[in-house]
């Protein structure tokens, strides 16, 4: 299928590991130029190269999306670079959870720095360039527990909740000037991050996979490259009347639609 994605400048925050790292390279190899953020610049150099075998010019920064200067910065340096914005893919986010009374108010603040208003300042700054070029996607990554949380889902449940509010909010704000977006709930995908956390619990990533795996209707826990194709299904020519709904990417677990 031809996704009409040749040419066009995509945003990806939190690119260098993950369904981020996937997502960009999935784009880079259907002709897009590609800007990645990552917090560690250790991560970029790892990531950049074969990123930019796909998109030579491709854009690796290191900015921290909790943070406004480094969003500005970023943000900058990719209309320095490419001249104009079409895709945002706000992606970057930790699962931080626990339990209620034992979330202190810091712990609030930066889930919702770096989820929330992260992806509000992205958005912000690639409105004004989308709408001077007649349009643009925006793909916001949410959680399939935003939708039916659980005990212990917070914060991440609802930071990933006002992203499902954020979508629909702005789907319809901006539907006139060509601009669609939309959520991508997923369940259980592989990353780094996961297999970091449960390590330090003296736990495997293959024995944390198999064990996760059995609560999935399919049976297996999802590949990030599997969240790359919907994504980019989601910001091309084939989704133009797509636009103000979330995609569960769960395996099924989720009971909600």
């Amino acid at each position: 299928m031809e996704l009409g994605l040749e040419g066009k400048v995509a945003v990806v925050t939190g690119g260098t590991e993950g369904i981020g790292r996937a997502t960009a390279l999935r784009l880079a190899r259907e002709g897009a130029h590609v800007a990645i953020c990552a917090r560690r610049q250790e991560l970029l150099d790892q990531a950049a190269p074969e990123l930019r075998k796909h998109d030579p010019n491709a854009l690796a920064v290191a900015a921290d999306m909790s943070k406004a200067a480094d969003i500005e910065r970023f943000m900058t340096a990719v209309v320095g670079r490419f001249g104009r914005i079409d895709i945002l893919v706000n992606n970057a986010g930790t699962s931080a959870r626990g339990k209620f009374t034992e979330l202190d108010d810091a712990t609030w603040s930066a889930d919702l720095e770096l989820k929330v208003f992260g992806a509000i300042r992205c958005t912000r700054l690639a409105v004004p360039h989308m709408k001077k070029q007649g349009g643009g996607c925006i793909v916001n990554i949410a959680i399939s527990s935003a939708k039916q949380p659980g005990a212990g889902s917070m914060p991440t449940s609802v930071s990933r909740a006002a992203g499902l509010a954020i979508t629909k909010a702005l789907s319809k704000e901006y539907a006139a000037d060509n601009i669609r977006v939309n959520t991508v709930c997923i369940g259980k995908i592989k990353s780094g991050q996961h297999e970091r956390r449960f390590s330090r619990q003296g736990v495997g990533a293959d024995e944390y996979y198999r064990q996760a795996a059995r609560d999935i209707p399919l049976g297996r826990v999802g590949e990030a490259e599997e969240v790359a194709d919907v994504i980019a299904f989601l910001v091309s020519d084939a989704a133009s009347y797509v636009t103000g709904t979330s995609v569960h990417l769960d395996g099924g677990i989720s009971g909600t639609l």
